[in-house]
């Protein structure tokens, strides 16, 4: 800590390490976006309710639009930019919801990706009701619940192995 307002914070993010100082009353998703120019992550509702913002701290999912940033100091942070094994490559579940339209929009993809990421972490291989229970706190007005479950479903089946980008027309 370098004054009452200013915090140096020591957190790893997408699997580096990561020093950044912020005021007290930064949020994380500022943080990412603005100061690291991490923009994959959105803000959507403000308040924590449409998963938008959503990423893991230390493999738990939380809002980054509801998190203050000093909050990070010392645990592990992954946005979407930190899924994918390396920028040539998409993880299952990233080609999942290419491939069966998981996604319209995008606004908010990369929070739905990084809560079903969380989900098949914590269980492999779901049901539809696990998976829409999972779900809920992340809204979608394009695509609707239907194409999400089947993307999130396709990739517990998948093989586990990443995908290169070009072979879903992803460019880099």
């Amino acid at each position: 800590m370098t004054s009452a307002n200013q915090h140096v914070l020591h957190f790893e993010l997408n699997g580096a390490p990561r020093e950044a100082t912020v005021p007290s009353n930064r949020r994380l998703i500022d943080l990412l976006r603005d100061d690291l120019g991490l923009t994959g992550t959105k803000e959507g509702c403000s308040v924590g309710v449409c998963g938008a913002c959503s990423v893991l701290i230390d493999g738990q999912v939380m809002s980054a639009c509801l998190l203050p940033a000093v909050f990070v100091d010392g645990s592990r942070v992954t946005t979407i930019e930190g899924l994918a094994p390396d920028e040539e490559h998409l993880t299952p579940l990233q080609d999942a919801f290419i491939r069966h339209g998981g996604f319209q929009c995008g606004i908010c993809t990369p929070g739905q990706i990084i809560a079903a990421t969380a989900l098949l972490a914590e269980t492999p291989r779901p049901t539809v009701d696990q998976v829409k229970e999972w779900m809920m706190g992340n809204l979608c007005r394009c695509t609707g619940d239907y194409k999400l479950i089947e993307s999130i479903l396709a990739a517990a089946e998948s093989d586990e192995t990443p995908v290169a980008r070009e072979a879903v027309g992803v460019r880099i």
